[in-house]
């Protein structure tokens, strides 16, 4: 019992370095849009430098067991295209249209399309909790957005934001593929490998607009050489955010683990306020407050699955999931991708 709740507290821990870490890539990524660099160049250069951090561990974890990399290929690159560059760039792209807290907002109402989805696709219908809290998320939107008052949207901004709204979605559905065989490290590495392919070949086709400048990039009225921000951008928003980031979820599950996640919004804000100087309006912060609320009381109305009845041989672990360690290598199923 001690050393679970050990455990239990370091996942904690681990997952509130991850949520902030990641919470510091939206206003880091303002100063340098500010400064010359297009949203793809920023992207592509923070997933870049993370893929390379991470290949090394990745190659250590797979131990040589290639075959895996070819049965899970399309969820390596539907990972990497959607969850990874695809939702980054939205994200960077709505930072450069509106503030980062109401784009950061917006994109963590991806809960609710992942009920959404799971109704609609697997027909898991969500519960009454699940149907207030998804008000509760319109209600505060209207907050963030400032829409009682009248205030000026922008539209690609918010479409922006929505975009990477889904490309959260997807990152959830996809991370929670726990029965591929594949180490979380090496689908992480993967997905950041194929991102950064992507955007590079995105951006040689002119697809995605690629720009770096070498001037100062300004936070607060205090210049900084532009490398700074960039390896931040690599080595703690995305690479040390990823990384530890898995070690929380394998400590604490998925369920837990995106309850703590939602602390990557009041980083956000934090950094936004420290580095910009953007502190929202109180009928922002009051919808922020209603958008966290809606979203968790969305994650406690899902539906617990009952899992089936399990060979004796099978058992089962602390999250109710098949202990495939016991069972022959070819025996385990292998997930498709949504």
């Amino acid at each position: 019992m001690a050393a679970s709740k050990h455990a239990a507290a370091a996942g904690i821990t681990l997952a509130l370095v991850s949520a902030g870490s990641f919470g510091m890539s939206g206003a880091l990524a303002r100063g340098l849009l500010g400064s010359g660099w297009t949203a793809g160049a920023a992207v592509t250069a923070r997933v870049a430098m993370a893929a390379v951090v991470l290949l090394g561990p990745a190659l250590v974890a797979l131990r040589g067991r290639w075959w895996l990399l070819r049965r899970n290929a399309w969820l390596i690159v539907g990972y990497g295209l959607v969850a990874v560059a695809g939702c980054q760039l939205c994200y960077f792209n709505a930072v450069a249209h509106m503030e980062v807290s109401s784009a950061l907002l917006l994109e963590y109402t991806s809960p609710v399309a992942v009920v959404l989805w799971l109704w609609a696709r697997h027909g898991q219908r969500p519960g009454p909790r699940t149907v207030g809290g998804a008000a509760l998320c319109a209600l505060g939107l209207v907050g963030v957005l400032d829409l009682v008052a009248g205030a000026q949207v922008s539209l690609v901004g918010v479409l922006w934001a929505l975009g990477a709204m889904v490309g959260a979605a997807i990152y959830f559905v996809l991370s929670a593929a726990d029965d591929t065989g594949l180490p979380p490290i090496v689908l992480a590495a993967g997905g950041l490998v194929i991102g950064a392919v992507g955007l590079l070949a995105a951006g040689a086709a002119g697809a995605v607009p690629m720009a770096v400048s070498t001037a100062p990039v300004t936070y607060r009225d205090v210049a900084m050489p532009w490398w700074l921000p960039v390896s931040l951008l690599g080595l703690i928003t995305c690479a040390l955010a990823y990384s530890v980031g898995i070690a929380a979820s394998r400590r604490l599950g998925p369920r837990l683990a995106s309850f703590v996640s939602l602390f990557e919004v009041v980083s956000a804000l934090a950094f936004a306020w420290l580095l910009l100087g953007e502190l929202p309006k109180p009928v922002q912060l009051a919808g922020g407050l209603l958008v966290l609320v809606g979203v968790v009381t969305v994650r406690s109305g899902e539906a617990r699955a009952v899992p089936p009845a399990q060979p004796k041989s099978a058992g089962l672990n602390s999250f109710g999931s098949t202990r495939t360690s016991q069972l022959p290598e070819t025996s385990r199923i292998t997930a498709s991708t949504p």
